[in-house]
């Protein structure tokens, strides 16, 4: 998100996340955002603001002006890095409660043992269609992929969530799914939601 008009038509729809994209060679890179509608948006909406492979210092920056509620980690940061940015996170915002999201594109064959190092680092995982440009492509994974996944740390679902397969999320029952991810089949243009599409899915999801 990054228009004014469409966050407050957004806000209407009472999304537990907003993502706010500050990573420049996105098409969707958020700039000139405005503080002041941001500050008015209601408690319950989280703020989120998405990275990849920033510095941490750069990540805190972002944190504090923007006074965000949470952080996806889009790129391919480390365990160490999620450890450093909590640390600094509790000496430089130490009334913060932040949420940590670290993603991981995923492919045939994805080794899901491989993150478990980072259960002790991250709030969430979140689980995206492997591609070169860091998510936003518009392309599902097959999400039988995901019966392979035993571990227990909740996970967003990404990767080209549409209109059409939106549904079929019911077909899928593991406890961990926490929350849905829903991006680019939702724009009339990259980092423009389309607020009718969305108000369809959320009474959708509500039932």
């Amino acid at each position: 998100m990054r228009d004014s008009g469409n966050i407050i038509d957004l806000a209407q729809l009472k999304p537990d996340y907003l993502g706010l994209i500050f990573y420049a060679q996105s098409k969707r890179f958020a700039a000139n955002l405005d503080k002041g509608i941001l500050s008015s948006l209601p408690d319950s909406i989280k703020l989120t603001g998405v990275f990849v492979n920033e510095t941490i210092d750069e990540v805190i920056s972002k944190i504090d002006e923007y006074d965000l509620n949470a952080v996806q980690l889009h790129g391919s940061e480390s365990v160490l890095y999620c450890q450093q940015l909590r640390k600094l996170l509790s000496v430089s915002l130490p009334f913060r409660e932040l949420e940590i999201i670290k993603a991981f594109g995923i492919f045939p064959g994805f080794d899901f043992n491989q993150i478990e190092q980072f259960n002790e680092v991250v709030d969430y995982f979140l689980f995206d269609t492997k591609t070169t440009e860091h998510g936003g492509s518009g392309i599902a994974f097959d999400w039988k992929i995901l019966d392979q996944y035993n571990g227990l740390k909740p996970y967003f679902l990404s990767g080209g969530l549409s209109p059409e397969n939106i549904s079929e999320i019911s077909n899928l029952v593991p406890e961990q799914l926490y929350a849905i991810d829903l991006n680019s089949k939702f724009e009339l243009e990259p980092g423009l939601k389309d607020i009718s599409s969305l108000k369809s899915v959320f009474e959708l999801i509500g039932k």
